[in-house]
């Protein structure tokens, strides 16, 4: 049987960490607690987590500082809680590198589901053959959840790598933000900025010019396209 996923979960609301952290253990997950920013840091420096529910609006350190200061070090996942007001706050944490987002007031039963699914994205099993895509120095290792540009590893998060994978393995097809946000993320719903924020972050990892991008293409009026080197 797998150990359970340890969470922690970061926010100055008694209430809200205290409904979050019951539905979490519900769906079987170990849950650990942090009121402010500067004790989540500190928590997470002292242990592994395998994922963060990450609330924007804390004491002291905010979130946004937090997944900064976070995705300097690590690639653990990142859940997001952000307000219906918070549009420039909530694309600026997927800028920094979170995964994913809900917002509040939000279904504790749909949070807990959105952890479950980046979790299970993270720890994707092996496939039952070695898949290794290419472009020419871009090496995609399925199996391994790594990809390196030159020889160089890079640091992408869960999302980040879902959707590198996706789209490399459709080279030449063009889709439309809704279909990305349905194949990559698993939403039948969403905000479809999260797919151009995180091309945006993919392009600068991955283009010599991320302005002029030669590998994700826009498809004006579509969406985005993989063009692989011929």
């Amino acid at each position: 049987m797998n150990a359970p996923s340890r969470v922690l979960v970061v926010d100055d609301d008694l209430t809200v960490r205290d409904v979050v952290r019951r539905y979490l253990e519900l769906a079987g997950h170990q849950v650990a607690l942090a009121d402010n920013g500067e004790d989540a840091l500190a928590w997470i420096a002292r242990n592994e987590p395998d994922l963060v529910v990450l609330d924007l609006m804390l004491p002291g350190i905010d979130g946004l500082e937090v997944c900064r200061r976070l995705r300097a070090t690590s690639a653990v996942p990142v859940v997001m809680l952000t307000a219906l007001g918070e549009e420039e706050n909530r694309i600026a944490g997927l800028q920094l590198g979170a995964d994913d987002y809900v917002t509040k007031p939000f279904s504790p039963r749909e949070l807990a589901l959105r952890v479950s699914s980046v979790l299970r994205r993270a720890a994707a099993p092996p496939a039952a053959a070695a898949r290794v895509l290419t472009d020419g120095d871009l090496r995609v290792d399925l199996p391994a959840r790594t990809a390196s540009l030159g020889g160089a590893e890079l640091a992408l998060t869960t999302r980040e790598f879902d959707l590198l994978a996706f789209l490399l393995s459709h080279p030449g097809e063009a889709f439309t933000r809704e279909q990305l946000l349905e194949r990559v993320w698993g939403w039948d719903f969403g905000d479809q900025s999260t797919v151009t924020v995180h091309v945006r972050r993919l392009r600068e990892k991955i283009e010599p010019a991320p302005a002029k991008p030669r590998r994700i293409a826009t498809v004006w009026g579509v969406g985005y396209r993989y063009d692989a080197a011929p």
